[in-house]
């Protein structure tokens, strides 16, 4: 795969993973327990949802680099691209506000679902891991557990933050904190691959591809 075509997938992924979070938000049956954090820190800024969670997105980011996780250029995008995607598609009301409770429950349910799926594709684009996929990704090297195991801790340790600081927290929320991980396996399991086991491409890789291009270059001028 190329790396337009890596690209493409990436962004895809992304896109669809920022629906997913807009279809729980507006399900109005309690935010994702990462955006309950985050809607509990906008409580304490002016700062849109979008750019709260990009904030967020950078503080992992440190802490993937300590588990050892390389920075890919997904990393990049997906602190970046989900945090827009997110204020686009509120600001646009592209997915309105659940008006019945058939409607909350459709769309909490097709939201969790999508999770999975907009994780398999930018993960699978092995452009590196986002960065609270990447910790998850970190987690599961150095613990050897099952992701439904440490995305299921990890959710459900965001919630308990976020919820001391007034995020939206309901029956979908605690549904979310154990059914985004069986989501994601669930797809990996479909597609018969690991998570753990994809070779991403970081940015230092990237780095030292270009500059071995560079210096076969720079030999083959000299030879001519």
């Amino acid at each position: 795969m190329n790396f337009l075509k890596k690209l493409i997938r990436l962004v895809f992924g992304l896109f669809v993973f920022s629906i997913a979070i807009v279809l729980t938000i507006h399900s109005q049956l309690g935010a994702t327990p990462w955006d309950v954090l985050h809607l509990g820190i906008t409580n304490y800024s002016t700062l849109s949802l979008g750019q709260i969670s990009q904030l967020v997105g950078i503080v992992l980011l440190l802490l993937c680099v300590l588990l050892g996780e390389v920075p890919g250029v997904a990393t990049v995008l997906n602190m970046y691209l989900v945090g827009l995607f997110i204020d686009l598609i509120r600001d646009y009301n592209l997915i309105p506000l659940a008006s019945s409770l058939g409607q909350q429950l459709f769309m909490l349910s097709l939201g969790l679902y999508l999770f999975g799926w907009g994780t398999y594709f930018y993960m699978g684009a092995g452009l590196g891991s986002g960065p609270r996929d990447g910790l998850m990704v970190g987690l599961l090297k150095k613990t050897k557990q099952p992701v439904w195991k440490i995305r299921g801790i990890l959710e459900t340790s965001v919630l308990i933050t976020g919820y001391f600081m007034g995020g939206l927290v309901g029956i979908g929320t605690f549904l979310a904190a154990f059914l985004i991980g069986v989501s994601i396996q669930h797809v990996y399991t479909v597609m018969k691959e690991d998570p753990a086991q994809i070779q991403h491409t970081s940015i230092k890789d990237y780095y030292y591809l270009f500059k071995k291009a560079r210096l076969t270059k720079d030999n083959l001028k000299e030879t001519l």
